[in-house]
């Protein structure tokens, strides 16, 4: 059981640089180029993916071979592009000689890394959560062009997500969204896929990215499709985005900031916490943060707290019996009114959301909150 002594904790968050000063270079891929005497471009990319996260630095490796080599680098042309969708692209950046443009969200983060002749890699600076995806390095000379992709993934935590208003209340762009809001994205199937096999178990369907609507079952049950099914991401397929309403899955990276339990001496409602994270210089967390500050930070806290949604949840790192199950994970304890100072909810496990499991707490209400990360 949770403590309901009237000492409250609160979780605030500060504002902090949008672009640190990360001198870490994301993991590079070994590139071998291929030479033939065509005449023609050949674009040697990185197999597999590039990992890194949010806030990190990164290098999308590509490479060219370019007969004669005679050839003048001034009518070469680099050009990247980001895979959004199906024969979608969105244009990140384009060289041709001296000449170079960045585009959109990737203004002031990339730029050529320019390793010696040859090379068409870029940098991408501060990753951001949007980054992830596929990119096409296309090199272009007056008469051939090839091309090449890159994968860039995230390290990172998948989390379901619904609303105040209950599950199964958002169509995909309010899902998206929601997502957002809570300082993350909607993720992708092999973000969830990865999450299932490091355990996650959740039994209500949600959107990802691709517009499909997926959940994960570790733990096959008769409340979730049967005992008998095979445990596996089960998958509803493509849904109508405005017409269907599921909850969401969303994915969030390591943070720039630090989240941490402000405690206080009185319990308080969801408008105080606001103002007393305010008054320690920061802001109340948002469930993504939460979420990231479990995974990254392996904040462990057996108190339940407010966080940005109206909600009140807490982070499990090592499970124990009085802090609500045997797996870790972050707690949802609902969405009480946001004038309590007192709540009483069933309590569902992180990886088993099936209602017969939970049990009865009374809490005392808590704010979770980020607080300033500083960077040498």
């Amino acid at each position: 059981m949770l403590s309901s002594q009237c000492c409250t904790v609160l979780l605030c968050s500060l504002h902090v640089n949008p672009y640190p000063a990360d001198s870490e270079k994301g993991r590079k891929k070994v590139v071998h180029v291929l030479e033939d005497d065509t005449g023609a471009v050949i674009v040697q990319t990185a197999p597999g993916k590039v990992v890194t996260h949010r806030g990190g630095t990164i290098t999308l490796p590509c490479r060219y071979h370019h007969e004669p080599e005679t050839a003048d680098p001034s009518r070469i042309r680099i050009k990247w592009t980001k895979v959004t969708d199906t024969f979608q692209f969105a244009d990140v950046f384009v060289a041709l000689g001296r000449q170079q443009r960045v585009f959109g969200p990737y203004r002031g983060r990339v730029a050529l890394e320019q390793a010696g002749p040859g090379d068409a890699s870029v940098v991408i600076h501060n990753v951001t959560l949007q980054d992830y995806g596929r990119y096409e390095c296309e090199v272009t000379n007056d008469m051939e062009d090839d091309t090449g992709f890159v994968s860039l993934d995230l390290e990172g935590v998948v989390f379901p997500y619904y609303p105040r208003l209950g599950r199964y209340k958002l169509n995909y762009h309010e899902a998206e969204e929601a997502c957002k809001q809570q300082d993350a994205i909607l993720a992708s199937h092999s973000q969830l896929h990865k999450a299932w096999l490091e355990g996650l178990d959740w039994c209500n369907a949600g959107w990802l990215e691709d517009g499909s609507v997926q959940y994960p079952i570790s733990h096959p049950r008769d409340q979730c499709g049967r005992k008998e099914t095979p445990a596996g991401v089960r998958n509803y397929g493509y849904r109508h985005k405005e017409d269907e309403r599921y909850d969401a899955f969303c994915f969030t990276s390591k943070l720039n900031g630090q989240v941490y339990f402000l405690k206080r001496f009185k319990k308080v409602n969801y408008p105080e916490a606001l103002k007393a994270c305010q008054r320690d210089g920061s802001a109340v967390a948002k469930v993504g943060q939460l979420f990231a500050a479990w995974r990254f930070q392996l904040l462990d806290r057996c108190e339940a707290g407010w966080v940005e949604d109206g909600s009140i949840r807490y982070p499990i790192v090592n499970p124990r019996a009085r802090c609500g199950g045997s797996e870790p994970g972050v707690r949802n304890l609902g969405f009480p009114d946001k004038n309590s100072r007192c709540f009483s909810s069933r309590l569902p496990h992180l990886c088993h959301n099936d209602e017969d499991e939970a049990d009865q707490l009374s809490l005392s209400s808590g704010v979770i909150a980020l607080s300033p990360v500083c960077l040498k």
